[in-house]
């Protein structure tokens, strides 16, 4: 594996996004073959990131909770297909269809996302005004009560991301099992994989001596030292560190076996590792949900397993592939750049491929990226400024008195060709860029502008 080309990729994303510390490991034949971390987990302090770094893992989480409920399965405590009533006390039908324990694994109950877990953030951050105080699955519950009028599919029929299905299914595991859900998960799951770094609760954090700062980027770039959201644990509370998560995709890469230990029979890895319900969002094409664990099958010809995970102050992402023994986790303590491509990047290297060649979603990052700048007309008698804003570019206009953005969405993406639309008084506009005799030109509405200057200057 190219570990340089590694190291710098990681090393211009958060420099960029301005990400204050990551840390990556990648999992081969069960061992760590690589681990690091980058940049500062405490800013003040001038503390580095290690593998060992404490950082939130947000919904990697659901993995564990699925992974809880097969558990129970394994044991005869309980039944996929069992509707989820027979243990939560919520009278909820939509369209008359009970909702099973399957449908909450895969977001296919048919309730879109309540966005408890949003405000919830937002709200202990200080993010926002709204405060809505939900600490245990019973808040939820009562939260969820009137929640059959906002039903808009029948289960098993439509994928809406649902927080508050996982904070239910974290509830059943109690229930069932007769002990508190984090007491389930620590006694099956985190100390059979001597996960002993991986806590659930404040307490056992502060004793922690290497814990990333969790930060917020505000809009000025300034880093805000945060906190992170103590509450509800079994839809995003974890938090972890790269060396504890490698044990955690060796037991997957080994079909449910740690060592000599059996966490779970294989069958019910597989079962997870199953698609039962289309995604809205694609990168490959044929993405889909399973068990706490997101799928797709047309990664470089392999079947990639997945899942991220936020709570804006903490960021992660976890993937791995069963064919080849390979994994990867990627932890880092604010939002920015997404994880979950550091993380692709990484598993192509792992392959002994090339990414920057192979994987067309980085191909048209780099094209947008490579337009941002300062675009002139004709001796420049008008200005633009083109920024990259995700996945879409913003051109800007600024003068003394007045200020204009207008969205570009792309549509057509080439290395000497991209053409981007916009709507501007009810009718769709083009803009073109052309790479010409070293030039980037832009042709948008009467005018035509060549790039002048990159942002920074």
């Amino acid at each position: 594996m190219d570990v340089n080309k590694l190291e710098s990729f990681i090393l211009e994303r958060i420099k960029k996004t301005r990400i204050p510390s990551l840390s990556i490991a990648i999992v081969k034949n069960n061992e760590i073959v690589y681990m690091r971390g980058f940049g500062f987990r405490d800013i003040d302090k001038g503390l580095p990131a290690t593998p060992n770094t404490i950082y939130g893992i947000g919904s990697i989480t659901k993995s564990f909770t699925a992974l809880a409920i097969l558990k129970l399965v394994e044991q005869g405590k309980l039944d996929l297909h069992d509707p989820i009533d027979k243990y939560v006390p919520l009278d909820i039908r939509p369209f008359n269809e009970p909702i099973r324990v399957h449908h909450l694994l895969t977001h296919s109950s048919g309730i879109p996302a309540l966005a408890y877990a949003e405000a919830f953030i937002r709200g202990s951050l200080g993010l926002d005004k709204i405060w809505l105080p939900l600490v245990t699955p019973e808040d939820i519950i009562s939260f969820m009560r009137d929640v059959e009028e906002w039903v808009e599919a029948k289960p098993g029929n439509k994928f809406f991301y649902l927080n508050e299905g996982y904070v239910l299914l974290g509830y059943i595991v109690s229930k069932v099992s007769g002990m508190k859900y984090e007491d389930f998960v620590r006694k099956y799951i985190l100390c059979p994989l001597e996960m002993n770094r991986t806590y659930f609760y404040s307490t056992e954090v502060e004793r922690d001596s290497d814990v990333a700062t969790p930060y917020i980027i505000d809009k000025d770039g300034k880093h805000i030292p945060s906190k992170f959201p103590y509450g509800i644990t079994a839809d995003g509370g974890l938090l972890s560190n790269t060396v504890d998560m490698s044990k955690y995709i060796i037991m997957y890469l080994n079909r449910g076996e740690y060592k000599d230990r059996v966490i779970i029979g294989k069958e019910y890895i597989e079962l997870m590792e199953r698609k039962y319900i289309e995604v809205p969002w694609k990168l490959f094409g044929d993405e889909g949900y399973g068990y706490g664990l997101m799928v797709t099958e047309k990664f470089l010809g392999r079947k990639l397993v997945q899942h991220s995970g936020s709570v804006l102050v903490y960021t992660a992402y976890m993937g791995y592939l069963p064919s080849d023994k390979i994994g990867v986790i990627v932890l880092a303590n604010a939002s920015g750049y997404p994880l979950s491509t550091i993380g692709i990047y990484a598993l192509t290297l792992a392959l002994g491929r090339d990414p920057e060649k192979e994987l067309e979603f980085l191909r048209k990052e780099h094209i947008i990226e490579s337009l941002e700048g300062v675009y002139e007309t004709y001796k420049g008698t008008h200005r633009y400024i083109v920024k990259r804003q995700g996945d879409f570019l913003v051109l800007h206009y600024k003068n003394r008195y007045l200020e204009s953005t207008t969205i570009l969405v792309p549509e057509e993406i080439n290395e000497d060709y991209a053409r981007f639309f916009t709507l501007y008084n009810g009718r769709k506009m083009w803009a073109e860029f052309y790479r010409r005799d070293g030039k980037t030109i832009l042709i948008f509405e009467r005018y035509k502008l060549v790039k002048r200057a990159d942002i920074t200057s």
